[in-house]
């Protein structure tokens, strides 16, 4: 579990590094950037719960 969270980590920082620093000029490209990062953040932040509900499984049938 502490591989994901550290990846998890590594993309907020690159989401934040991204808004301070390397935004694209156009204003609708730079959202639809924005909004594609968030999305995934958030599609690993699903994956980290199903994994987390799937330990949990496990462990309950031992």
């Amino acid at each position: 579990m502490k591989k994901q969270l550290s990846v998890y980590l590594l993309l907020i920082v690159a989401f934040i590094v991204y808004n301070q620093f390397f935004q694209v000029a156009d204003e609708r490209t730079n959202s639809l950037i924005n909004i594609l990062f968030a999305s995934f953040l958030f599609l690993y932040i699903g994956y980290l719960a199903f994994l987390v509900l799937k330990r949990m499984k496990n462990s309950g049938k031992k």
